[in-house]
């Protein structure tokens, strides 16, 4: 399967998912600016997504960890707004900080963190966790098996969460699948990326499995992230009272969730396109497709 994931792929499993995706007004064209200072100078606050944004896999994007900095230097308020949902803030920050970021853990909101508030509501049901043992998931407020290993792990539970894709199987999708045909149950979906820019191509993510579960079953999952409003609602509340959405910004490489949801939450948007999903393509043609139209497009930092 991985080996089929492209821009063009990941676009057209995003168009599925539309239907499922928040509705937003957006700015009738798109203009494009040669470097992401000529409109830094515009806003007093930024949100960056992260994969294909600050980082691809393990290495930051060029540029982004100066342009940070010079942010933060400015005075300018920083937030990772970020649909990672397998570490912890800690443990976050510290890999940021690897990368070279100067972040404190105020500063990221992760879809892990509008995950954690609606588990904090379902404390008494059983969760069966879609993620490696790494991920985590103990620190979540849940009662959890994990990791899930045979069809009697799937069935016990009350709902299942789809944290992190990384390790997951066609046999553990596959008993996932059944068990929810044969016995109906909540899922949410910690992570709603279909798939995330890496050095050497793309990462399935939680998202490409949710996508099959509707697709299988028919259940529509709950998600948490970009470009679902909880997320948003929880970064924004992380600003001082009175900052005009006018001069937030947020900024990120994929249409349908970082643009679609900045729009959706009233924002500017910016799209970055050199490392991320759109890498080495000509990005006004899904522009055209799908009607989501950043404020401005820009190659990189």
């Amino acid at each position: 399967m991985q080996s089929e994931v492209n821009a063009e792929w990941v676009f057209v499993q995003y168009e599925r998912l539309r239907p499922v995706l928040p509705e937003a007004a957006f700015p009738a064209n798109t203009a494009r600016i040669e470097s992401f200072a000529e409109i830094s100078g515009r806003f007093d606050v930024f949100l960056f997504d992260a994969f294909g944004v600050l980082n691809i896999g393990d290495t930051p994007a060029p540029g982004a960890v100066q342009a940070i900095a010079d942010l933060q230097r400015r005075g300018r308020q920083v937030i990772v707004l970020t649909n990672g949902a397998s570490l912890p803030p800690g443990l976050a920050v510290r890999k940021f900080q690897q990368l070279g970021f100067d972040f404190s853990t105020r500063q990221l909101v992760s879809s892990r963190d509008a995950l954690a508030c609606e588990l904090a509501g379902r404390h008494k049901q059983r969760w069966g966790v879609m993620a490696p043992e790494s991920a985590r998931g103990e620190e979540l407020p849940l009662n959890s098996i994990q990791p899930l290993r045979n069809r009697a792990d799937f069935d016990i539970v009350d709902g299942f969460v789809l944290l992190s894709a990384a390790g997951w199987t066609e046999a553990q999708q596959d008993m996932l699948v059944q068990s929810l045909l044969s016995n109906p149950r909540p899922v949410l979906v910690g992570n709603p990326d279909i798939a995330a820019p890496r050095e050497t191509g793309f990462s399935l993510q939680a998202g490409w499995y949710a996508c099959d579960i509707i697709n299988r079953t028919g259940i529509r999952p709950l998600f948490f992230g970009k470009p679902f409003a909880s997320v948003f609602d929880l970064a924004l509340s992380r600003l001082p009272p009175g900052v005009p959405k006018d001069r937030i910004l947020m900024v990120g490489d994929t249409l349908h969730t970082d643009i679609l949801g900045g729009a959706a939450a009233g924002i500017k948007t910016l799209l970055l396109t050199d490392c991320g999903i759109f890498a080495g393509r000509d990005v006004h043609p899904f522009i055209a497709q799908s009607g989501i139209v950043p404020d401005w497009i820009c190659n990189g930092f």
